[in-house]
């Protein structure tokens, strides 16, 4: 079992639902998702359970072989309006780096996007595998300073400061002051 856990507010039972709806949609059994996604049958099983604490990296690897965006995964049906607070959100850690994500907005019907607000401390960072061929991703930051961007070629950022890239591509993010912040937008054709 990984070591990370979800913030404790984070839905499991949102991401059991998801993950059910979306296996049985694509009408593969429980052991060729897990095998697609390089998890455990038994990881996968415990999280259409609404057991278990997913790391960032299992979530994207599932989300990869069901072909769905993050956000479809971990975001509950909002309301029309909804205002999300800085603290506030499901909160995804990382289990390789002191990295967290937070869904923002996922990607509405027809359109294929999902908005994050990226966390992220001094360290080895986040190394990215490649997202679903097509994904571009943007990136924003707020504070701090940061590299992003292809890991073969990551660019600092500094507040303010805008990078997009292949996300079908590895990539990453490493933080290098504290309390660097980012807006990541996900788009995949």
């Amino acid at each position: 079992m990984e070591r990370t856990l979800m913030d404790s507010k984070a839905p499991l039972d949102v991401i059991a639902g998801s993950l059910r709806r979306e296996r049985a949609r694509t009408g593969l059994s429980l052991s060729e998702v897990a095998k697609r996604a390089g998890v455990a049958k038994s990881t996968l099983s415990q999280l259409e359970s609404g057991t278990g604490n997913p790391s960032v990296e299992t979530l994207w690897a599932l989300c990869v072989a069901l072909e769905i965006q993050f956000g479809d995964l971990i975001d509950p049906p909002r309301p029309k309006v909804q205002v999300i607070r800085a603290d506030e959100g499901p909160a995804i850690r990382s289990e390789k780096a002191d990295y967290s994500a937070t869904l923002v907005a996922s990607c509405p019907p027809n359109a294929r996007r999902d908005i994050y607000r990226l966390t992220i401390a001094p360290g080895p960072g986040r190394d990215s595998e490649p997202h679903m061929p097509g994904t571009i991703e943007h990136v924003v930051l707020g504070t701090g300073r940061a590299l992003v961007g292809l890991s073969s070629e990551p660019v600092e950022l500094t507040p303010g400061d805008y990078i997009a890239y292949p996300g079908d591509l590895p990539h990453v993010f490493r933080a290098l002051e504290p309390d660097t912040t980012l807006v990541l937008v996900s788009e995949t054709s």
